[in-house]
């Protein structure tokens, strides 16, 4: 079963993750089970020098399974191989109510476009992109064709989502 998708997506400084953040807490307070991707820069790493795991990365191995009693981490190098799709990573989620999916603006699914006005850059994306359904900004939108929520109205984008993602029936 194809996972319900729904992003977020911005300029840099935007309030993404902020935005994230709070809607995985909102809609699993709601009793949703929620994942979410993270498109991160080119060379971001989750593991620290000298870790065990990051010996055996160091050493060659393409993928590296760390497992505990509490969480499980699997880290692939790419090693040349181009960088997975959107599709690629959603395949490997296991079965959930909804992803959230922070970043990947070039992709086509509905998306929330997050506004700041402390943002690195201003310029609506939501112009040249069909995908986004909604805006969640800390200043007034005037001229839009998609819901304009507050950034830190929550509940009410929380709501939103479920309608348009088709966790709820509204």
């Amino acid at each position: 079963m194809a996972h319900r998708v729904f992003g977020i997506t911005g300029w840099k400084n935007s309030g993404k993750t902020t935005l994230t953040e709070r809607l995985v807490t909102e809609l699993t307070s709601r009793g949703w089970k929620v994942s979410t991707v993270k498109h991160a820069h080119h060379d971001f790493d989750i593991d620290k020098a000298g870790t065990d795991s990051f010996r055996h990365r160091q050493a060659g191995a393409s993928e590296v399974a760390i497992v505990s009693g509490r969480r499980w981490a699997l880290m692939h190098e790419l090693r040349g191989e181009d960088e997975p799709t959107l599709d690629d990573v959603l395949a490997r989620l296991a079965p959930c109510d909804l992803v959230l999916v922070e970043g990947y603006k070039r992709e086509g699914h509905m998306k929330i476009e997050a506004r700041r006005l402390e943002a690195k850059d201003r310029s609506p994306l939501s112009v040249s992109d069909p995908a986004i359904v909604a805006i969640a900004a800390d200043h007034p939108v005037d001229g839009e064709q998609v819901p304009v929520f507050r950034i830190d109205d929550i509940s009410a984008i929380g709501d939103f989502i479920e309608a348009r993602s088709g966790l709820k029936r509204v």
